[in-house]
């Protein structure tokens, strides 16, 4: 159903996950996980260590393939079994480790195994892909003081700007960031989260795995809490408390995932 994100109006989500379920052996690690994401949105998916948050990021990724449930794209149902297939549909994961190799600067970075050549010839179009490296920085508000620096000497901050940047210039609609201001200074973080906001403003939707609730609450538009595999709580940033978050990811109170009531917790 269209409903209001994120300040933008009547829109439909980009991309939905019904049902999906998903066991590694004896080990149930999703249970009937619905989630949805709207364009102009950032949502915040919470959880203590082994909730499901990092299984069900990469079955929307692609790195795992979910047992059951549907996932859709534009309220199509996509078949989605590997990272190039996520890709296509436009849907990038920078992990916490951001894949950046420090040696190279930070073009070279952005095109690493896709770059553009010259024409016929067999050698790189540097000045195009620099070109395109400046343009994308723009669009973002990134500050770097020079392009041909190796990363390794960029700070927290403008390391992660670099991996987003990576997946702008795939024309992403959805990015995943997993734990972006992890092991940031105050400073560093202030950047990333407003990195966050401009890209929301740009139109993508933007989904937050995060342990940091104030970061959480400065950024996102909705929160999700996951519990032992499931989706038990969404919630309105505007119209809720770090308390209630913290009771859902303790399960120290239940609250409905689909509309926030409470009530007791049912048996896993």
């Amino acid at each position: 159903m269209a409903v209001e994100q994120g300040g933008s109006v009547n829109v439909e989500p980009i991309l939905q996950l019904h049902g999906i379920n998903k066991t590694f052996g004896a080990v149930q690690a999703l249970r009937n996980v619905d989630f949805e994401i709207y364009p102009h949105e950032v949502v915040g998916l919470v959880g203590d260590n082994g909730a499901g948050k990092s299984t069900l990021i990469k079955i929307i990724s692609g790195v795992y393939t979910a047992d059951s449930g549907e996932y859709l794209v534009d309220n199509k149902k996509v078949n989605v079994t590997r990272p190039q297939d996520a890709n296509h549909l436009g849907i990038e994961t920078v992990y916490q480790d951001l894949a950046l190799c420090d040696n190279l600067d930070v073009a070279a970075n952005l095109f690493l195994g896709r770059e553009e050549t010259a024409g016929r010839l067999p050698f790189m179009n540097s000045s195009d892909m620099e070109r395109r490296t400046l343009e994308v920085l723009r669009q973002l508000d990134v500050k770097i003081r020079s392009m041909h620096v190796p990363v390794a000497s960029l700070s927290g901050g403008q390391r992660q700007s670099v991996a987003v940047a990576k997946t702008i210039l795939r024309n992403a609609r959805i990015i995943i960031l997993d734990e972006p201001t992890a092991a940031l200074g105050v400073a560093q973080t202030r950047q990333v989260l407003n990195l966050i906001r401009r890209l929301r403003d740009q139109g993508l939707g933007v989904v937050v795995i995060s342990h940091n609730l104030a970061d959480v609450f400065e950024v996102v538009d909705r929160v999700i809490v996951m519990r032992l595999g499931r989706c038990v709580a969404s919630f309105d940033i505007k119209s809720t408390t770090t308390e209630q978050v913290v009771a859902a990811i303790t399960g120290a109170e239940f609250v409905d995932g689909r509309n926030g009531s409470s009530g007791q917790d049912a048996p896993i």
